[in-house]
């Protein structure tokens, strides 16, 4: 085994693509602390910073045998190191994100709640109008629209003509109109 100290970067990098433990040795042992300076400055976190420097040395060793420097190794690691801090900043980023929006939505699950009674509210609205509707009325409109069955069919089941039927649902649908309101009765004619 060589002694590495003495080896240039260039050297040191032939080495470790060779899997030289000891090249890896040195190179952690010349840029560790530069590495984590570096990312110290930008983070403000020191176990942060160690940690990335560690993720960057551990990149290296694993993809040692595909990575071609471009220029020296020092560029090499700084730009690794670079890429995960802005990877860091970009991940921390969208968990701001989801934190603000859940923030939002704890806020906004009371109008939800609230929306869903006063939804409940309407629909119970509706039913007590559609009972006070005269009894035939009402039972050919239910079948028009809860049992979703067609005009033909509501005749022949209630053995009434189809003009019957027709003219019991325009009225049905007049008196809700009357007794709901127009947006109320969009609103019905949505649900219904």
């Amino acid at each position: 085994m060589t002694p590495t100290n003495g080896l240039t970067d260039f050297e040191l990098f032939d080495l470790l693509k060779a899997d030289d433990r000891e090249a890896f040795a040195e190179i952690y042992n010349r840029y560790k602390f530069i590495l984590h300076n570096h990312a110290y400055k930008k983070l403000g976190n020191r176990e942060e910073a160690k940690d990335l420097v560690q993720d960057v040395f551990s990149n290296l060793w694993t993809k040692r045998s595909v990575i071609n420097l471009h220029s020296t190794l020092s560029g090499y690691l700084y730009t690794s190191l670079k890429n995960d801090i802005l990877n860091l900043f970009a991940h921390q980023e969208v968990k701001d994100k989801y934190i603000v929006s859940m923030e939002v939505f704890s806020r906004t699950g009371a109008v939800l709640t609230d929306y869903r009674i006063r939804e409940k509210q309407f629909s119970e609205l509706i039913e007590n109008e559609i009972l006070a509707l005269p009894t035939k009325m009402r039972k050919v409109f239910e079948l028009s629209r809860k049992s979703h069955l067609n005009h033909k069919d509501i005749a022949e089941q209630l053995d009434i003509s189809e003009k019957t039927v027709d003219r019991q649902i325009s009225n049905a649908l007049k008196i809700l109109r009357t007794k709901l309101g127009l947006l109320g009765f969009l609103i019905f004619l949505i649900k219904y």
